[in-house]
């Protein structure tokens, strides 16, 4: 799938069919709500939660598929923040596969990676200057949270983070850490 719009477009539809078969009543928003796509209400629990949900979604070939994730740097603003990723394999008849993860999963898988990339100390000084605004975060990271429609009725802040080891290890480098204001900063959590 070529055009970005249509491929958006299939992620954040593709994303309100599964909630709606996990009990969630999904609402696409409109354009211009930052970080919401989907507000969701959960039907089928007796307190009704409420999500907000961010899809990202890209085309997926038979390598690595990764997400740009420029705007995924502050830290969630309620516990009810999400991100879904959405890959779409460009087999028409393979089905979509999606991740559900925390927004403040997101926001420190963003820095970390990008901070690993951009201060390698393997790669001369000068040679990496992109911005963490261009910052891609590949479907390795998020394998662990693939199919976790079941964490959504949970605060984000209950949720275990379910990075692969390597991220941690990379996370308390000193020249990696996490981003500024980040709730994790207090105390990095087990994974």
């Amino acid at each position: 799938m070529t055009d970005t719009k249509m491929t958006k477009t299939v992620g954040e539809h593709w994303t309100c069919a599964m909630l709606a078969r996990y009990g969630w009543a999904p609402a696409l928003t409109r354009d211009g709500i930052a970080r919401t796509d989907v507000l969701a209400v959960a039907t089928h629990l007796a307190e009704r939660p409420s999500v907000e949900i961010q899809v990202k979604t890209a085309s997926a070939g038979t390598g690595r598929t990764s997400w740009l994730l420029g705007n995924a740097s502050l830290p969630a603003a309620s516990a009810h923040e999400w991100f879904v990723f959405v890959m779409v394999p460009f087999q028409k008849t393979a089905p979509p596969r999606g991740f559900v993860v925390p927004r403040d999963h997101v926001v420190a898988a963003r820095w970390i990676v990008h901070q690993n990339w951009l201060t390698n100390e393997e790669v001369p000084a000068g040679q990496r200057n992109t911005p963490i605004s261009r910052a891609r975060v590949n479907d390795e990271v998020w394998r662990a949270y693939e199919d976790r429609w079941d964490l959504l009725g949970a605060p984000t802040t209950d949720v275990p983070v379910l990075f692969p080891r390597w991220l941690r290890e990379k996370a308390e480098l000193p020249r990696v850490g996490l981003p500024p204001g980040h709730p994790w900063n207090a105390r990095l959590p087990s994974w």
